[in-house]
Protein backbone atom coordinates (compact mmCIF):
# COMPACT_ATOMS: atom_id res chain seq x y z
CA UNK A 1 0.00 0.00 0.00
CA UNK A 2 1.31 3.30 -0.91
CA UNK A 3 1.89 5.69 2.18
CA UNK A 4 -0.23 8.84 2.74
CA UNK A 5 3.40 11.01 1.51
CA UNK A 6 3.55 8.91 -1.67
CA UNK A 7 -0.28 9.90 -2.36
CA UNK A 8 -0.14 13.76 -1.81
CA UNK A 9 2.71 13.45 -4.18
CA UNK A 10 0.57 11.61 -6.45
CA UNK A 11 -2.50 14.09 -6.00
CA UNK A 12 0.41 16.99 -6.98
CA UNK A 13 1.44 15.44 -9.85
CA UNK A 14 -2.43 14.69 -11.60
CA UNK A 15 -2.59 18.56 -10.32
CA UNK A 16 0.01 19.39 -12.57
CA UNK A 17 -1.17 17.68 -16.00
CA UNK A 18 -3.26 20.48 -15.62
CA UNK A 19 -7.08 20.95 -16.33
CA UNK A 20 -10.06 20.83 -13.30
CA UNK A 21 -10.20 17.33 -12.05
CA UNK A 22 -13.34 16.21 -10.28
CA UNK A 23 -13.35 14.65 -6.48
CA UNK A 24 -14.77 11.18 -7.49
CA UNK A 25 -12.18 11.07 -10.70
CA UNK A 26 -8.97 12.21 -7.93
CA UNK A 27 -10.55 9.65 -5.24
CA UNK A 28 -10.71 6.84 -8.45
CA UNK A 29 -7.00 7.42 -9.46
CA UNK A 30 -5.58 7.60 -5.74
CA UNK A 31 -7.21 4.48 -4.62
CA UNK A 32 -8.59 6.84 -1.37
CA UNK A 33 -12.30 7.87 -0.64
CA UNK A 34 -13.29 11.38 -0.95
CA UNK A 35 -13.01 12.43 2.33
CA UNK A 36 -9.17 11.45 2.45
CA UNK A 37 -8.94 13.77 -0.85
CA UNK A 38 -9.44 16.75 0.54
CA UNK A 39 -7.39 16.11 3.91
CA UNK A 40 -4.88 15.49 0.96
CA UNK A 41 -5.53 18.74 -0.51
CA UNK A 42 -4.65 20.92 3.00
CA UNK A 43 -1.86 19.19 3.09
CA UNK A 44 -0.47 20.63 -0.29
CA UNK A 45 -1.89 24.06 1.17
CA UNK A 46 -0.06 23.72 4.30
CA UNK A 47 2.66 23.31 1.82
CA UNK A 48 2.07 26.68 0.11
CA UNK A 49 1.15 24.82 -3.09
CA UNK A 50 -2.38 26.70 -4.59
CA UNK A 51 -4.39 24.27 -4.93
CA UNK A 52 -8.25 26.10 -6.15
CA UNK A 53 -11.46 24.32 -5.31
CA UNK A 54 -13.87 24.94 -8.37
CA UNK A 55 -17.81 24.92 -7.52
CA UNK A 56 -20.67 24.19 -10.03
CA UNK A 57 -21.22 21.45 -12.29
CA UNK A 58 -17.89 20.96 -13.91
CA UNK A 59 -16.40 22.04 -10.39
CA UNK A 60 -13.08 19.83 -8.48
CA UNK A 61 -9.74 20.66 -7.88
CA UNK A 62 -7.07 21.97 -10.20
CA UNK A 63 -3.67 24.11 -9.75
CA UNK A 64 -3.47 27.82 -9.86
CA UNK A 65 -2.72 29.04 -13.46
CA UNK A 66 0.25 30.50 -12.86
CA UNK A 67 1.70 28.17 -10.14
CA UNK A 68 5.19 26.50 -11.19
CA UNK A 69 7.48 23.94 -8.94
CA UNK A 70 10.55 25.03 -8.07
CA UNK A 71 13.77 23.68 -9.69
CA UNK A 72 14.90 20.62 -7.44
CA UNK A 73 17.44 21.91 -5.08
CA UNK A 74 20.43 19.57 -5.64
CA UNK A 75 24.41 20.61 -5.95
CA UNK A 76 26.27 19.31 -9.33
CA UNK A 77 27.47 16.14 -6.78
CA UNK A 78 23.93 15.11 -5.72
CA UNK A 79 22.23 15.11 -9.24
CA UNK A 80 24.98 13.91 -10.79
CA UNK A 81 24.69 10.83 -7.97
CA UNK A 82 21.24 10.49 -9.26
CA UNK A 83 21.21 10.19 -12.54
CA UNK A 84 24.52 8.14 -12.76
CA UNK A 85 22.61 5.67 -10.18
CA UNK A 86 20.01 5.51 -12.59
CA UNK A 87 21.85 5.48 -15.44
CA UNK A 88 23.67 2.24 -14.62
CA UNK A 89 20.00 0.85 -13.34
CA UNK A 90 18.78 1.48 -16.37
CA UNK A 91 21.48 0.10 -18.52
CA UNK A 92 21.92 -3.39 -16.94
CA UNK A 93 18.32 -4.08 -16.09
CA UNK A 94 15.38 -5.45 -18.08
CA UNK A 95 11.78 -5.56 -18.59
CA UNK A 96 9.88 -3.30 -15.83
CA UNK A 97 13.07 -2.53 -13.90
CA UNK A 98 14.57 -1.07 -16.93
CA UNK A 99 11.36 1.01 -18.08
CA UNK A 100 10.96 2.17 -14.22
CA UNK A 101 14.84 3.52 -14.21
CA UNK A 102 14.26 5.20 -17.68
CA UNK A 103 11.49 7.21 -16.52
CA UNK A 104 12.76 8.33 -12.99
CA UNK A 105 15.72 9.71 -14.85
CA UNK A 106 13.92 11.51 -17.60
CA UNK A 107 11.78 13.21 -14.21
CA UNK A 108 14.73 14.17 -12.53
CA UNK A 109 16.17 15.53 -15.32
CA UNK A 110 13.06 17.93 -16.22
CA UNK A 111 13.00 18.96 -13.08
CA UNK A 112 16.53 19.96 -12.80
CA UNK A 113 17.86 23.46 -13.59
CA UNK A 114 18.69 24.52 -17.43
CA UNK A 115 22.52 24.60 -16.76
CA UNK A 116 23.01 21.78 -14.43
CA UNK A 117 20.50 19.58 -16.91
CA UNK A 118 22.55 20.25 -19.93
CA UNK A 119 25.63 19.11 -18.12
CA UNK A 120 24.40 16.11 -17.27
CA UNK A 121 22.62 15.63 -20.81
CA UNK A 122 26.39 15.67 -21.83
CA UNK A 123 27.53 12.87 -19.48
CA UNK A 124 24.64 10.90 -20.42
CA UNK A 125 25.17 11.07 -24.05
CA UNK A 126 29.27 10.01 -23.80
CA UNK A 127 29.15 7.81 -20.77
CA UNK A 128 29.26 3.77 -21.19
CA UNK A 129 28.97 1.67 -18.44
CA UNK A 130 30.79 -1.96 -18.61
CA UNK A 131 28.90 -4.67 -17.51
CA UNK A 132 27.07 -4.97 -14.61
CA UNK A 133 29.38 -3.12 -12.87
CA UNK A 134 28.46 -0.99 -9.67
CA UNK A 135 28.88 2.97 -10.54
CA UNK A 136 29.77 5.03 -7.98
CA UNK A 137 31.41 8.80 -8.25
CA UNK A 138 34.81 10.20 -8.32
CA UNK A 139 35.86 12.30 -6.07
CA UNK A 140 34.04 15.33 -7.79
CA UNK A 141 31.66 15.56 -10.01
CA UNK A 142 33.05 18.89 -12.16
CA UNK A 143 36.01 16.93 -13.02
CA UNK A 144 33.36 14.28 -14.65
CA UNK A 145 31.03 16.61 -15.52
CA UNK A 146 33.46 19.15 -17.61
CA UNK A 147 34.97 15.68 -19.63
CA UNK A 148 32.00 14.90 -20.52
CA UNK A 149 31.04 18.29 -22.35
CA UNK A 150 34.60 18.43 -24.14
CA UNK A 151 33.94 14.78 -25.09
CA UNK A 152 30.48 15.42 -26.79
CA UNK A 153 31.25 19.01 -28.44
CA UNK A 154 34.81 17.76 -29.24
CA UNK A 155 36.85 19.97 -27.98
CA UNK A 156 40.12 19.10 -26.54
CA UNK A 157 41.27 19.77 -22.80
CA UNK A 158 44.09 20.43 -20.04
CA UNK A 159 43.95 18.01 -17.38
CA UNK A 160 46.30 17.31 -14.21
CA UNK A 161 46.25 13.89 -13.56
CA UNK A 162 48.38 12.33 -10.44
CA UNK A 163 49.54 9.07 -11.68
CA UNK A 164 49.87 5.53 -9.48
CA UNK A 165 53.33 6.75 -8.05
CA UNK A 166 52.05 9.86 -7.53
CA UNK A 167 53.87 11.72 -10.32
CA UNK A 168 51.40 14.63 -11.38
CA UNK A 169 51.46 15.54 -14.86
CA UNK A 170 49.92 18.74 -17.08
CA UNK A 171 48.47 17.05 -20.48
CA UNK A 172 46.49 18.12 -23.29
CA UNK A 173 44.03 14.98 -24.26
CA UNK A 174 41.51 14.94 -26.61
CA UNK A 175 38.39 12.97 -24.91
CA UNK A 176 37.29 10.20 -26.96
CA UNK A 177 34.85 9.03 -24.44
CA UNK A 178 34.03 7.97 -20.36
CA UNK A 179 33.62 4.45 -19.55
CA UNK A 180 32.49 3.40 -16.24
CA UNK A 181 33.91 0.05 -14.71
CA UNK A 182 34.79 -1.93 -12.14
CA UNK A 183 33.63 0.99 -9.55
CA UNK A 184 35.70 3.42 -11.33
CA UNK A 185 35.32 6.50 -13.86
CA UNK A 186 37.64 6.49 -16.74
CA UNK A 187 38.53 9.11 -19.43
CA UNK A 188 39.97 7.63 -22.37
CA UNK A 189 41.77 9.76 -25.51
CA UNK A 190 44.38 11.14 -27.60
CA UNK A 191 47.31 12.42 -25.18
CA UNK A 192 48.43 14.67 -27.76
CA UNK A 193 52.09 15.32 -26.51
CA UNK A 194 52.58 11.85 -26.85
CA UNK A 195 50.32 10.91 -29.92
CA UNK A 196 49.03 7.96 -27.95
CA UNK A 197 45.62 7.06 -27.08
CA UNK A 198 45.96 6.88 -22.95
CA UNK A 199 43.79 5.97 -20.65
CA UNK A 200 43.18 8.13 -17.03
CA UNK A 201 41.37 7.41 -13.74
CA UNK A 202 38.91 10.34 -13.00
CA UNK A 203 39.45 10.39 -9.41
CA UNK A 204 43.19 11.09 -10.19
CA UNK A 205 42.52 14.24 -12.42
CA UNK A 206 41.81 17.56 -10.27
CA UNK A 207 41.50 19.67 -13.35
CA UNK A 208 39.71 19.63 -16.58
CA UNK A 209 39.91 23.42 -18.63
CA UNK A 210 38.42 23.13 -22.25
CA UNK A 211 40.32 24.48 -24.82
CA UNK A 212 39.76 26.00 -28.29
CA UNK A 213 40.94 23.31 -30.35
CA UNK A 214 38.54 20.69 -32.03
CA UNK A 215 38.56 17.15 -33.33
CA UNK A 216 36.96 13.92 -34.71
CA UNK A 217 36.94 10.79 -32.99
CA UNK A 218 38.32 7.53 -35.06
CA UNK A 219 35.71 5.87 -36.87
CA UNK A 220 34.91 2.79 -35.33
CA UNK A 221 36.51 4.05 -31.80
CA UNK A 222 35.24 2.07 -29.00
CA UNK A 223 36.16 3.51 -25.51
CA UNK A 224 35.15 0.41 -23.49
CA UNK A 225 37.43 -1.19 -25.48
CA UNK A 226 40.09 0.77 -25.49
CA UNK A 227 39.46 1.03 -21.24
CA UNK A 228 39.29 -2.72 -20.97
CA UNK A 229 42.49 -2.75 -22.81
CA UNK A 230 44.64 -0.69 -21.11
CA UNK A 231 43.36 -1.81 -18.14
CA UNK A 232 44.79 -5.45 -19.09
CA UNK A 233 48.17 -4.47 -19.92
CA UNK A 234 48.46 -2.01 -16.67
CA UNK A 235 51.54 -3.82 -14.63
CA UNK A 236 49.84 -4.15 -10.92
CA UNK A 237 51.34 -5.17 -7.51
CA UNK A 238 49.55 -8.55 -7.59
CA UNK A 239 50.08 -11.23 -10.76
CA UNK A 240 47.03 -13.92 -9.55
CA UNK A 241 46.00 -17.55 -11.57
CA UNK A 242 43.29 -19.55 -9.97
CA UNK A 243 41.88 -22.61 -11.22
CA UNK A 244 38.13 -23.17 -11.05
CA UNK A 245 36.06 -26.22 -11.51
CA UNK A 246 33.70 -24.85 -14.20
CA UNK A 247 33.51 -24.36 -18.11
CA UNK A 248 34.97 -21.41 -19.32
CA UNK A 249 31.18 -19.74 -20.30
CA UNK A 250 30.09 -20.70 -16.57
CA UNK A 251 33.21 -18.55 -15.23
CA UNK A 252 32.67 -15.59 -17.71
CA UNK A 253 29.28 -15.34 -16.97
CA UNK A 254 29.83 -14.92 -12.93
CA UNK A 255 32.61 -12.32 -13.69
CA UNK A 256 32.55 -8.74 -14.12
CA UNK A 257 33.26 -8.25 -17.79
CA UNK A 258 37.29 -7.27 -18.22
CA UNK A 259 37.87 -8.45 -15.76
CA UNK A 260 40.11 -11.59 -16.12
CA UNK A 261 41.69 -13.93 -18.88
CA UNK A 262 39.61 -17.08 -18.91
CA UNK A 263 41.53 -20.43 -20.62
CA UNK A 264 40.89 -23.86 -20.49
CA UNK A 265 43.39 -26.19 -18.84
CA UNK A 266 44.40 -28.39 -21.25
CA UNK A 267 45.65 -31.23 -18.99
CA UNK A 268 42.52 -31.30 -16.31
CA UNK A 269 39.05 -31.57 -18.66
CA UNK A 270 36.06 -29.28 -16.95
CA UNK A 271 38.43 -26.89 -15.09
CA UNK A 272 39.41 -23.21 -16.22
CA UNK A 273 42.27 -21.03 -15.40
CA UNK A 274 41.16 -17.32 -14.43
CA UNK A 275 44.41 -15.10 -14.47
CA UNK A 276 43.84 -11.31 -13.40
CA UNK A 277 46.02 -8.85 -11.74
CA UNK A 278 45.35 -6.45 -9.00
CA UNK A 279 46.99 -3.96 -7.15
CA UNK A 280 45.48 -5.06 -3.86
CA UNK A 281 44.22 -8.02 -2.86
CA UNK A 282 41.30 -7.28 -0.42
CA UNK A 283 38.50 -7.98 -3.31
CA UNK A 284 39.46 -11.06 -4.95
CA UNK A 285 38.28 -13.49 -2.34
CA UNK A 286 34.65 -12.73 -2.65
CA UNK A 287 35.20 -12.11 -6.24
CA UNK A 288 36.61 -15.81 -6.07
CA UNK A 289 33.82 -17.03 -3.84
CA UNK A 290 30.91 -15.56 -5.95
CA UNK A 291 31.99 -17.80 -8.91
CA UNK A 292 30.28 -20.90 -6.59
CA UNK A 293 32.69 -23.58 -7.80
CA UNK A 294 36.02 -25.21 -6.54
CA UNK A 295 38.91 -23.49 -6.99
CA UNK A 296 43.03 -24.04 -6.68
CA UNK A 297 44.97 -21.10 -6.07
CA UNK A 298 48.32 -21.48 -8.45
CA UNK A 299 49.85 -17.90 -7.19
CA UNK A 300 50.01 -15.51 -5.08
CA UNK A 301 50.81 -17.62 -2.27
CA UNK A 302 49.35 -14.49 -0.22
CA UNK A 303 45.74 -15.46 -1.61
CA UNK A 304 45.35 -18.50 -0.09
CA UNK A 305 45.67 -17.16 3.27
CA UNK A 306 43.12 -14.20 2.28
CA UNK A 307 40.88 -16.98 1.38
CA UNK A 308 40.95 -19.34 4.43
CA UNK A 309 40.34 -16.24 6.74
CA UNK A 310 37.13 -15.52 4.53
CA UNK A 311 36.26 -19.35 4.74
CA UNK A 312 36.53 -18.95 8.73
CA UNK A 313 34.78 -15.94 9.21
CA UNK A 314 31.23 -16.73 6.68
CA UNK A 315 31.42 -20.07 8.55
CA UNK A 316 31.34 -18.64 12.13
CA UNK A 317 28.12 -16.30 10.09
Amino acid sequence: MARPTARVLGLLEILQAGGTHTLAELAGRLGVDERTVRRYVVHLLDLDVPVESVRGRYGGYRLAPTFKLPPLMFTDEEATAVLVGLLASARTSAGAARLAAESAAAKVRRALPRRLASRLDALLGVVEVSGTTSVGLPAGADVLLAAAEAARAGTAVDVVHTSREDRVTERVVQPYGIVAHGGHWYLTGLDVARDQVRTFRLDRITTVRPRAERFEVPVDFSPQDAVLQALAGTPWRHEVSVRVHADEATVRRRLPAGLATLTPVADDEGWTRVELRAERLDWVPATLAALDADLVVERPDELRGRLQRLGRRLLDA
